[in-house]
């Protein structure tokens, strides 16, 4: 009983540990285009909205992301990160809702998808914009019913999940061009937050300094 009263004493400082290192006070900036970025996901990190992250590479996409989780309901569950833009098509389905025994030459057991593994908590699915139209619908899928289905497994798995998104592409030209699905692009455009790049924010870099 103690060891275990020990235990839980460390998973909470832990906890608060991990809270400060991704809270929104670890970004770093006073410009009024940061600090409005900042005000709106705060505002929406205590839902469960899906949340679009736009801006240049290296704007803070993924720190906003985390800050996001760990301000929600779900800080104390799993935050999953998927760079969309790493993976081939048929690898990137099997990783993200996982695969069957044999589904595909080389898979000799059964694995855990991303989603599921998310499961409870969030999935931040960067550079969203380079998944393939079939991954698109698949996705769609899992935001609609929050449900999905394992490679070589016909049976769809319930699933509960936040999705945050990312990109640094423009999608309202791809969905122009039909190169990004519209009904997808609603889907995960519920709350968008632009972030902007650091020579829109010059009075910033003293402080980065």
């Amino acid at each position: 009983a103690v060891e275990k009263a020990r235990m839980n004493v460390r998973l909470e400082k832990l906890e608060k540990k991990v809270g400060h290192t991704y809270s929104f006070d670890s970004v770093l900036g006073d410009s009024k285009a940061l600090k409005d970025a900042v005000s709106l996901a705060q505002k929406v990190s205590g839902t469960d909205v899906p949340v679009l992250l736009t801006g240049e590479t290296g704007t803070g996409k993924e720190v906003f992301a985390q800050a996001i989780h760990y301000n929600s309901k779900r800080a104390k569950q799993n935050f999953v990160a998927v760079n969309c833009s790493s993976f081939s098509k048929e690898l990137l389905e099997s990783e993200m809702f996982g695969h069957k025994a044999g589904a595909f030459t080389g898979a000799l057991k059964e694995t855990k998808g991303l989603f599921e593994e998310a499961s409870g908590g969030t999935i931040f699915l960067d550079e969203i914009g380079d998944l393939e139209l079939s991954c698109q619908v698949k996705l769609l899928r899992v935001l609609q019913d929050q449900t999905f289905e394992v490679l070589g497994d016909s049976r769809p798995r319930k699933v509960d999940i936040r999705v945050v998104s990312a990109t640094n592409r423009d999608l309202r030209s791809m969905v122009a061009d039909r190169t990004f699905r519209e009904d997808l692009f609603y889907r995960i455009n519920l709350i968008t937050v632009h972030l902007p790049a650091l020579r829109e924010r010059r009075e910033d870099i003293p402080l980065l300094a």
